[in-house]
């Protein structure tokens, strides 16, 4: 089942490839199902070259603990050296791309892109939690832990099987995803003419605050694309190398949903 995260969609295609190329430069594309029995044949990745869960989990986690490194140096300096944090979001896209798109897999790629959005990430909390925390409750724990909650409800829904990633599921969030990429576009265009203060369609009274929200749900629904490619991807039994695309991919799904949920708090209290 494919995921809309183009890392984790693919690194599914390919390794679907190379399981193809097995069968012959003519052969034609095959199913899951197919693919699946040609993985079992001898031929395939050797059972301790295969991908598992814990691979995928073990990145994840040491991709965080570098990006929360970068995080708190940035907390510290981001009000006095805000280029640096700035700076940090550019090279970070271009990082992203580079992942993304790069044939094999790089982990020391990786590993950049965890440590510089993590300085982007400090310097953009702490400004975001100088301007619109109040009361001494900050937004920027409120958001982490929204943040948290979000992927362990969406994990449990799709263990559980609340949550399926079906065909028409995929196809919903395919054009969902386009539509919201075309008005974030389109809102950010309008943000420089001063449209909603500053914030674009965002700051529009009731409907920035609905576009926020849908920006949440989105990104939250995402999750569960990339822990069904994840699924996928262990029973095809593809090269435990692929544990560090598909720990990227989930990587760069949590930070769009943490910026989402903090952008929504910030606007938030700023109508308060």
């Amino acid at each position: 089942m494919e995921s809309r995260n183009p890392v984790l969609r693919n690194a599914n295609e390919r390794y679907a490839h190379d399981l193809q190329g097995q069968a012959g430069a003519t052969a034609p594309m095959m199913t899951a199902e197919q693919l699946a029995a040609l993985y079992e044949q001898p031929a395939a990745v050797k059972p301790s070259e295969r991908l598992s869960l814990d691979d995928v989990v073990v990145k994840t986690g040491g991709l965080f603990v570098v990006l929360l490194v970068g995080a708190v140096v940035s907390w510290n300096i981001a009000l006095d050296y805000p280029l640096v944090w700035i700076g940090a979001a550019l090279v970070g896209f271009g990082l992203a791309m580079v992942n993304i798109f790069k044939k094999q897999v790089s982990p020391p790629l990786v590993l950049a892109y965890a440590l510089v959005q993590g300085v982007f990430l400090g310097g953009i909390s702490r400004w975001y939690d100088v301007s619109f925390s109040e009361g001494g409750t900050s937004i920027v724990l409120q958001a982490v832990i929204g943040t948290l909650t979000a992927f362990g409800v969406m994990l449990a829904l799709y263990a559980t099987g609340v949550i399926k990633v079906t065909g028409r599921f995929r196809k919903v969030m395919i054009v969902a995803l386009v539509s919201y990429l075309g008005i974030a576009v389109v809102s950010l265009i309008a943000s420089f003419f001063g449209v909603g203060g500053g914030w674009g369609f965002y700051g529009v009274d009731g409907i920035g605050l609905l576009l926020c929200a849908a920006g949440v749900l989105l990104a939250s629904f995402t999750l569960a694309l990339d822990f069904d490619a994840i699924s996928q991807s262990v029973k095809l039994g593809a090269p435990e190398r692929e544990s560090w695309r598909l720990a990227f991919g989930l990587l760069v799904t949590l930070i769009w949903l943490y910026l989402e949920i903090l952008r929504f708090l910030a606007i938030l209290n700023s109508n308060n």
